[in-house]
This record gives C-alpha cells, sequence and structure tokens, in this order.
C-alpha cells in the first residue's frame, strides 16, 4: 500500500514548508533543496509530479498490505543520489542522518518523537521502481517550473545550444582474450552455485585448477602481446593456442555436465538461463581470439564485444588526445539561455549529424526558437535544410568548403557572436560529468537511460534553486 504523501497525519513532523535553508550555503544540496521545496509549495507543480508517479506506480494496484515509501520521498531520494554523485550506501546513511534533508522528505521529527529510519534495501528497491520514460516526464515538468522561476515569457523564444558527450559504462578496458576469461569465468561462477547448493554433484572435484590454469594462461597471453622480444608472434602463436585449447576444453566440460544440474526453482532455473548465455559468449570469443591472434584475421569492428555484461557499451573515438577512446554511451544535450537543459538523448550508435531531425522534432513541438547553434560534426544538408526554415538564427558551421552564400552567413557578426558563445554549454557538461555522467554505475542499458535522466533531473533542480536561493536573498 503505498500513498502520495501524508505528512499532515504524523504528529511531531516539521511541516516541509516551514524548513529553513541556509542562504550563505555554497553547497549543492542547499540549492537542491530550495528548488524541492518550492515544487512541494507550489500546488500546480506538486500535483504534476505526485501524479506521474502515481499513475505509474499506484494506478491498478490494489490498496492493501505494508505501507511503502511515500511517493514525495521516492521523488526526492532518486533525485538527491544524482546531485552529489553518490552510491546508494551514502544515500542510506544521508537520508537517515542530513536534517534539513529528512525535513524535505517529510520524516523529521520533533524533539522527543520517535525518528523515522529508512532501510539500505528499501531505499535501493524504491528508486529501482523508475524507469527512463517515468523519469524523462518528470524532467518536463521540472523544465516548466524552471521557466516560471527563472520568469520566461510565453512569447519569449529560446537560444538554445545542443552538444554530445561520452557516459561512460562501468566496464574494464576490453580485449577479447579478458572477455574470453569473463565468459569462463561465469560459466565457472554458475557451476560453483549448483555445486554449494547441490554438494552430491559429481565430476568438479578439481575446479578451483579450472579458475587458476584458465586465469593464467590468459595473464600469460596479456604479458606476451604487450611485450618486446626476439620471436614474438610465434610466443604469442603459441600462448594463444594453449589459452584457447584450455578454455575449448572448459567449452566441452561445462557442455557435458551441463544436462545434469538439478532444476529445483525458479533461482535454480535463472542460473542455468545465465549458465546457457555465457556458453554461447564462451564459443564466440574463443573464435575471436582464435582467429586474431593464431589465424591472424582482422576482426570487423560489428563483430566485437565490448563487455560481456554491459552489452549495450560501445567503443567511443572522438580523436581527442585526453581520452583517446572512451566506453559507454553518447549523449546529446540541448540547454537553453538560462542554462538548463531542456532536452537529452542517448545516443545508439549514431553519429552527431543523424539526430538533429530526431530532436528537433522533439523541440519545435514544444518551444519557439530564437537561435540555435551546434559544432561542425552536427552538420548535413538535411538538418541545416530544415532548420534553417524554422529557426530564426541558425548556427550549424559547414563540413568542408563553402560557397559564397555559406561563406558570407558564417563570417557575418552574428554568426560569429553566437558560434561563440556556443562553448557555454561545455561548462554545462563539465558539470555533469562531475555530477556523476562522467561514469554510470547502474547496470543494464535501462538503468543507464534512467541514470542520465535523473543527472539531468538534478543538474536542473540545482540551478533552479541557485536561481531561488539568490531571489531569498535580495528579499532578506
Amino acid at each position: 500500500m503505498r500513498k502520495r504523501f501524508e505528512q499532515q497525519l504524523e504528529i511531531g513532523t516539521i511541516g516541509i514548508g516551514e524548513v529553513k535553508i541556509n542562504l550563505k550555503s555554497r553547497d549543492s544540496i542547499a540549492s537542491f533543496l530550495a528548488s524541492l521545496q518550492k515544487i512541494y509549495t507550489t500546488p500546480e507543480y506538486n500535483e504534476k509530479v505526485l501524479s506521474i508517479l502515481e499513475n505509474k506506480l499506484i494506478k491498478g494496484k490494489k490498496q492493501t498490505g505494508r505501507p511503502g515509501m511515500d511517493l514525495w520521498q521516492l521523488f526526492v531520494l532518486a533525485q538527491f543520489r544524482l546531485c552529489l554523485n553518490i552510491s546508494y550506501d551514502r544515500l542510506h546513511d544521508l537520508a537517515n542522518n542530513h536534517k534539513t534533508l529528512r525535513k524535505i522528505m517529510g520524516i523529521e521529527k520533533s524533539f522527543g518523537y520517535e525518528p523515522i529510519e529508512l532501510g539500505y534495501q528499501n531505499i535501493l528497491d524504491n528508486v529501482g521502481l523508475l524507469d527512463d520514460e517515468l523519469v524523462k516526464e518528470l524532467n518536463q515538468v521540472i523544465i516548466e517550473f524552471g521557466h516560471d522561476v527563472f520568469k520566461k515569457k510565453e512569447t519569449e523564444a529560446l537560444r538554445l545550444k545542443t552538444d554530445s558527450f561520452v557516459v561512460e559504462s562501468n566496464v574494464h578496458f576490453p580485449t577479447d582474450y579478458n572477455l574470453l576469461w569473463d565468459c569462463a569465468r561465469k560459466c565457472l561462477d554458475t557451476v560453483s552455485f549448483f555445486l554449494e547448493k547441490y554438494p552430491a554433484i559429481q565430476g568438479w572435484r578439481k575446479i578451483d585448477d579450472w579458475y587458476n590454469q584458465t586465469k593464467g594462461m590468459m595473464r600469460h597471453l596479456g604479458k606476451t602481446t604487450s611485450s618486446g622480444g626476439k620471436d614474438k608472434d610465434k610466443r604469442v602463436k603459441e600462448a594463444a593456442k594453449a589459452y584457447v585449447g584450455k578454455t575449448k576444453a572448459l567449452l566441452i566440460k561445462v557442455e557435458k555436465e551441463q544436462q545434469g544440474l538439478p532444476i529445483k526453482d525458479p533461482e535454480d532455473l535463472i542460473q542455468a538461463v545465465h549458465l546457457e548465455r555465457f556458453l554461447v559468449l564462451l564459443k564466440k570469443h574463443i573464435l575471436l581470439v582464435e582467429r586474431r591472434l593464431i589465424n591472424k584475421e582482422k576482426i570487423a569492428q560489428e563483430e566485437k564485444m565490448f563487455s560481456i555484461f554491459e552489452e549495450y557499451t560501445e567503443w567511443i573515438t572522438k580523436g581527442k588526445l585526453h581520452p583517446n577512446v572512451e566506453l559507454g554511451k553518447k549523449v546529446a544535450i540541448t540547454t537553453d539561455q538560462y542554462g538548463l537543459i531542456v532536452d537529452y538523448l542517448v545516443m545508439d550508435k549514431e553519429a552527431d549529424s543523424a539526430i538533429v531531425l530526431k530532436v528537433a522534432d522533439k523541440i519545435l513541438e514544444q518551444y519557439k526558437i530564437g537561435s540555435w547553434s551546434f559544432d561542425k560534426g552536427f552538420w548535413h544538408k538535411d538538418n541545416w535544410g530544415l532548420l534553417k526554415d524554422e529557426v530564426t538564427k541558425l548556427v550549424m558551421p559547414k563540413k568542408g568548403k563553402r560557397n559564397t552564400e555559406q561563406e558570407a552567413e558564417e563570417t557575418h557578426r552574428s554568426f560569429i557572436r553566437l558560434r561563440r558563445k556556443h562553448s557555454a554549454i561545455e561548462s554545462n557538461i563539465n558539470e555533469l560529468e562531475h555530477r556523476g555522467l562522467d561514469r554510470c554505475p547502474d547496470r543494464g542499458f535501462g538503468h543507464f537511460k534512467r541514470y542520465v535522466g535523473l543527472a539531468v533531473g538534478a543538474y536542473n533542480l540545482r540551478r533552479i534553486g541557485k536561481k531561488l536561493l539568490e531571489e531569498q536573498k535580495l528579499a532578506a
């Protein structure tokens, strides 16, 4: 049984609207909590936020059972994690010990009343209920709220900037031979699960030797390929043959014993499915190592994997010196003149120029655009042809040689001025990266997209809160 929020029924609880936020604080927590407090005390936005959460998490469910975390508390904690770029462990600690946060959540009690404590698993399970689509809806409300705070007029045109950057996956640097070890290790881990649960299983007395010998051969191959010396190619080939031979033997043994593993409950079935998946990946990477290091073939990019755990991971080279390679997904953001991120897009194996029409369709439906700037990577004649009629001033530098008309346009004073201002979006990207969007710790592509959305929402809330605190200082 989950409810929106019923603070008025709790005796001794401090009202959210009565919370005093330190106006002198320069910490991001103060501005973040100020914006949340304003959302809660503004009926229009309070209703919008809680209605979105209610439709997703409560609608159609029976109002029975134990009371769950209130929707307002869930919303605050989900955003707060990305406000500070913290782990769930630290979020759990702050949710139980940070007084101002607890007051904004509506769970801080006056002196003499028993405090409300939140469990780690309770926080983890509830924040995990949010998905990418829900977070996008919440972000739209936050943008509307931000434009009200910054007093944007309804007819005022936005001045937009769009750029992309890489959010890294939480993966190690991939080579085909260490990914082969990952596959072998996970096959052995799954077998170990069954051995611990059903000790009567025969045939795996030397499972520790399988671990040690396979890992040792992988490390020997890695050292051989990275070192120099006489007859290197021959030594690499010999090390690769020994490694491939060992993993092939493991594959044959696991496939032989697989049918005899007992399936007596859902947990066993899940582990059996995982084992089947890791066996498929083991076969794939045995073949890749054999082809590249023994047969000296060049492997096409589309055949490669960069993680067996985060399979969505891409190998991204943006032509920069540091870092020269990034492993993750590209994310495109669009900011306005107030510094708010009005749109974001997780790109799936797409070039910058391929997403412009997709982003433009969403933004042009909602806003009037005065100017819109991009860098050269977004240029394409179709993109330019569509946007030049929809945007008052389009800044999209052309790749390659320009004709006379394009030369005149790109050397115009207004074009140069807006192009120079485009670099401001780099500071927005830098802040996002320092607040959590340098590397995503969450597992799975769905959670990756949710993580990005929550980071964008937390960024907008901090910027809005900073404006609110400035206004309160002037009024004080």
